[in-house]
C-alpha cells in the first residue's frame, strides 16, 4: 500500500522523522540514528512474523483493554443503587471520584513507562484494580465508596498508555490493525458488566432512595464482588501465566542495545522462529559516546528525564507540535461528551423510562445490556474500517465520531422507551467504532522513545475533561436534554478536528 504524502511531499510521523523544522546538528542526528534503529527492529519483528508470542500478548492485552471500559461501566451501573443506600444528595461525586482516580492513573503510569519501562505498568494496573474494586463491595459509607472509586482507578487510568504501547511495539508492520480489533474485548467487558448487573442489580436494588437499607440493597456489593475477582484472575493470568519482556524499541530508545537483541530473539524462538538481528546492527547507527549502557549515560539519562525530554520530544517540530495538540484536543472533546452521557446512562434510561411508563429497575437493566451487546459488532466494523484504502484510520476516526454526536442528539427526539433504546444502540455501536479506532491510532502517530508519554498527554487530556462530566451534571438537570445536547455538539467538533490531523497511520510500521 503506498504511503500518502503532505501537500509538501513531507513523510508522515510512521515513515520518518517530520523535516519541517531543522533541530540543532546533535538532535538531528540522534534523531535519525533512532529512526534507523527503529527501522532495523521493525524489520527483525516482521521477519519474525505474527507468532505464538504476540497471539498470547493480544489475549493478556485485552485484559488492558476489558478493564478500561469495564469498571467505569461498573461505575454507572452501582451509581443508582449506591445513591439510595446512602441517601447521597450529590449522587455524580462517586463518578467525580473515579475521574480523578483516572487521571492520577493516566498521568502516573503512562508517564512512567517511558521512564522505568512497560513492565512495571503491565504487570500491577489490573492487580490494583482487583484488590480496592473487592475492597469496595464493603463500603460503610457513600465517602468510602467514592474513595475506592478512586483507588480502583488508579490502576484503571494506567491500562491503555501502558497496554496499547508494549503491544504496538511487538505487532509486525502487517498486523498493526490487530490494535483496533482489541477493542472487541472493551466492547465485550460492557457486555459482560451488564448481563451480569441484571440479575444482580435488576432483583437486588431498592427501586427508589425511601426505606432504602442495606439489607434489601445488596446487589451491588455482590456486583463488586463479582468485578473485583474477575479483575484478580486476569492479574493472576498476566503475572503467573504470562511472561511479558520489556518491549525491545524501549530499551533500544534508551541505549540498551544489546538487552533489545536479546528480547527480539527470545521472541522468536518462542515462536518457533530464529532471527538474524545482532547487538552491531542497532550499534552501527550510534555515535561512539554514546555506545554502551555507561554510568556517565545512566546519569545523562537521569537529567534529560528531569528536563522534561519526552514531552518537548512530542512538540520539536511545528508539525509535529501540531499534531500532538489537535489528537490531545480531540480526548478532550471525547472526554467530556462521553461521560457526560455515558457515566449516567443507567439514571437516564431509568428516569425517562419512568416518563415513558416502564421505568422500572429490571427493564432498565435489561436496556442497559442490550445497548452494551450493540458494541461488539461495531468494534469489529472499525478493524475493517482502518484498512480500506483512501479512508483509512483518519476517515473511520471522523465519521464515527460525528455519528456518535449525531446519534446522540437523535436521541432527544424519542417519544417511548423503544425509540430511546433503539437510539442508544445505534450511538453505542458508532461510539465503540470511534473508541476502536482512537485507541489504535493514538499510539501509532507518536515515536516508540516517547509513545508512553504521548499516550499519557492524550489519556490525561480525556480524564481531565471527564472530571467536569460529573461536576456539570451536579449542576445540570440530568432530566432534561441539555447534558445530551452538549456531549452530541462535543463529539461532533472532535470528528471536524480529525479530519485535521495531519498524520495516516495506515500501512506504515509504527517508529
Amino acid at each position: 500500500m503506498s504511503s500518502t504524502k503532505s501537500p509538501a511531499n513531507e513523510p508522515t510521523a510512521l515513515g520518518s522523522i517530520p523535516a519541517d523544522a531543522t533541530p540543532p546538528e546533535s538532535d538531528s542526528s540522534l534523531d535519525t540514528a533512532y529512526k534507523a534503529k527503529a527501522d532495523v527492529l521493525n524489520r527483525a519483528i516482521q521477519d519474525i512474523g505474527m507468532g505464538r508470542y504476540q497471539w498470547q500478548l493480544f489475549v493478556v492485552i485485552g485484559f488492558g483493554w476489558a478493564s478500561d471500559n469495564l469498571w467505569p461501566i461498573v461505575t454507572s451501573l452501582i451509581l443508582p443503587p449506591v445513591s439510595y443506600e446512602f441517601h447521597a444528595s450529590k449522587a455524580p461525586l462517586l463518578t467525580l471520584a473515579q475521574n480523578i482516580g483516572l487521571l492520577v492513573g493516566a498521568v502516573f503510569w503512562g508517564f512512567g513507562c517511558d521512564v522505568f519501562g512497560r513492565k512495571w505498568g503491565f504487570n500491577l494496573t489490573i492487580g490494583i484494580t482487583a484488590v480496592f474494586g473487592l475492597i469496595a463491595a464493603g463500603s460503610p459509607n457513600f465517602g468510602a465508596a467514592c474513595a475506592f472509586a478512586a483507588l480502583w482507578s488508579v490502576g484503571v487510568g494506567g491500562n491503555l498508555p501502558v497496554d496499547s504501547a508494549i503491544f504496538l511495539e511487538f505487532l509486525p508492520g502487517s498486523h498493526q490493525w490487530l490494535l483496533t480489533v482489541l477493542s472487541v474485548d472493551w466492547a465485550f467487558a460492557q457486555l459482560l458488566a451488564t448481563l451480569v448487573a441484571w440479575p444482580l442489580l435488576g432483583n437486588m436494588t431498592c427501586g427508589s432512595e425511601e426505606g432504602c437499607t442495606r439489607a434489601n440493597n445488596m446487589g451491588w456489593r455482590y456486583f463488586l464482588i463479582a468485578m473485583g475477582g474477575l479483575a484478580m484472575i486476569m492479574f493472576v493470568v498476566r503475572f503467573v501465566f504470562f511472561t511479558i519482556f520489556e518491549s525491545p524499541k524501549y530499551l533500544m530508545g534508551k541505549g540498551r542495545n544489546a538487552q533489545a537483541v536479546d528480547v527480539v530473539h527470545e521472541v522468536a524462538r518462542r515462536n518457533g522462529q530464529s532471527s538474524s538481528l545482532t547487538q552491531n546492527d542497532l550499534d552501527n547507527f550510534d555515535e561512539g559516546e554514546s555506545r554502551g549502557f555507561t554510568a556517565s549515560n545512566i546519569v545523562r539519562q537521569r537529567l534529560d528525564k528531569l528536563r522534561f525530554e519526552h514531552i518537548r520530544a512530542l512538540f520539536d517540530t511545528p508539525k509535529r507540535a501540531y499534531s500532538t495538540a489537535l489528537i490531545i484536543l480531540v480526548w478532550a472533546f471525547i472526554g467530556l461528551g462521553f461521560p457526560l452521557y455515558n457515566a449516567f446512562l443507567p439514571y437516564i434510561q431509568q428516569s425517562r423510562g419512568i416518563e415513558f411508563g416502564d421505568g422500572s429497575t429490571y427493564i432498565t437493566y435489561r436496556n442497559s445490556l442490550i445497548i452494551a451487546a450493540m458494541g461488539i459488532p461495531g468494534c469489529l466494523l472499525g478493524g475493517l474500517l482502518v484498512e480500506l484504502p483512501r479512508f483509512g484510520r483518519k476517515g473511520a476516526l471522523s465519521s464515527s465520531t460525528a455519528l456518535t454526536g449525531v446519534f446522540l442528539l437523535a436521541s432527544t427526539t424519542a417519544r417511548t422507551s423503544n425509540a430511546l433504546l433503539g437510539w442508544n444502540c445505534a450511538y453505542n455501536f458508532m461510539s465503540s467504532l470511534m473508541y476502536a479506532v482512537l485507541y489504535a491510532y493514538t499510539p501509532e502517530i507518536f515515536l516508540t522513545k516517547d509513545r508512553g508519554t504521548g499516550n499519557a498527554l492524550t489519556a490525561s487530556a480525556n480524564r481531565i475533561f471527564g472530571i467536569m462530566a460529573p461536576i456539570v451534571a451536579m449542576f445540570a438537570n440530568l432530566n432534561s436534554a441539555a447534558p445530551v445536547y452538549v456531549s452530541g455538539a462535543l463529539f461532533i467538533a472532535a470528528g471536524i478536528l480529525v479530519i485535521l490531523l495531519p498524520y495516516e497511520s495506515q500501512g506504515k510500521a509504527s517508529l
